[in-house]
């Protein structure tokens, strides 16, 4: 990835992978999507159209295929956690060849399940903070006002962590590389599964959850600082419960709009994740076992 102009595949173009796929197409790298028949047909017919107040409103042409099938500068895996072990025969070890492989997903596990599949050195976990949705094949919509990415990946060459970073950056994404692939992982994960496993097992948006559930809400977030803070992560539930406090109250988190919709749930990879990461560090999480109980409960 010495070049300034990159060429990288797309792994699941939605929400996420849509508008990374669109914004690296509009700075003038080759981005490569890959899909299902249907979608792959769409997108290299129409490309990608993006709505957003941040990045502005414009359509892109992209490739796509059903497979990888040339040398890549990077892959980013943009699937859900649910979906991921159905996507990867994609990219196949053989044509990813020495690229990046970036995993933009929620958990903390997935990193050690792709280098049993790829090289070590080649896989950097990223972390996006940023909300949008793909409301048809390669149509849009960015409703966040920001773009957020940390790359990361402790085995991966620095340089090339940071070549890809300048690219995204170039995008008009917001990217930094960080050092600690574990912090990196767990400061969104000790955000996220609070965020996550109430509004899901209410069926509430965040501001109910605030107002009504706040005592759950409190000791959630102490129980996965805690795990967090084991882990190798950081550990500041003041801090995290003062961030809940800033979001508008109508936000919803990804999991309950996939339990709205009847889509399966990244219950696994977030909520389960917990507490198998508690109970390897013998750290007692009374509030968000009993969730994801009733979760499974549910059916979820």
């Amino acid at each position: 990835m010495a070049h300034d102009k990159l060429t990288v595949a797309v792994l699941g173009p939605g929400g996420v992978g849509g508008l990374l796929a669109a914004l690296l197409a509009r700075a003038g790298h080759r981005v490569i999507c890959l899909a299902g028949d249907s979608t792959a047909d769409t997108l290299r017919t129409t490309g990608i159209h993006v709505r957003s107040s941040r990045h502005g409103d414009f359509t892109t042409p992209v490739a796509a295929d059903t497979e990888l099938r040339e040398p890549v500068d990077a892959c980013l895996i943009t699937v859900k956690a649910t979906a991921l072990d159905a996507a990867l025969p994609r990219v196949p070890a053989s044509a990813l060849g020495d690229a990046l492989l970036v995993p933009f997903l929620n958990g903390v596990e997935h990193p050690a399940r792709l280098r049993s599949r790829y090289r070590p050195d080649q896989v950097a976990p990223a972390v996006i903070r940023v909300e949008s949705t793909r409301v048809a094949p390669g149509e849009i919509e960015h409703t966040s006002p920001f773009t957020e990415i940390d790359l990361t990946g402790d085995p991966v060459p620095r340089h090339r962590l940071d070549t890809l970073a300048a690219a995204l950056t170039g995008a008009d994404l917001t990217t930094r590389v960080l050092d600690d692939e574990a912090a990196a992982l767990w400061a969104k994960m000790a955000f996220l599964a609070p965020f996550a496993l109430l509004t899901t097992r209410y069926g509430l948006p965040l501001g109910d959850i605030r107002s009504h559930h706040r005592d759950e809400l409190t000791a959630l977030v102490a129980e996965t600082a805690a795990v967090s803070r084991a882990c190798g992560g950081p550990a500041n539930p003041a801090e995290a419960l003062a961030r809940f406090d800033t979001f508008p109250p109508g936000t919803k988190s990804s999991m309950q709009r996939d339990a709205e919709a009847g889509r399966p749930l990244e219950l696994d990879a977030i909520g389960a994740a917990v507490l198998r990461a508690a109970e390897q560090h013998d750290v007692p999480v009374p509030v968000a076992t009993r969730l994801v109980q009733e979760l499974r409960a549910a059916g979820h």
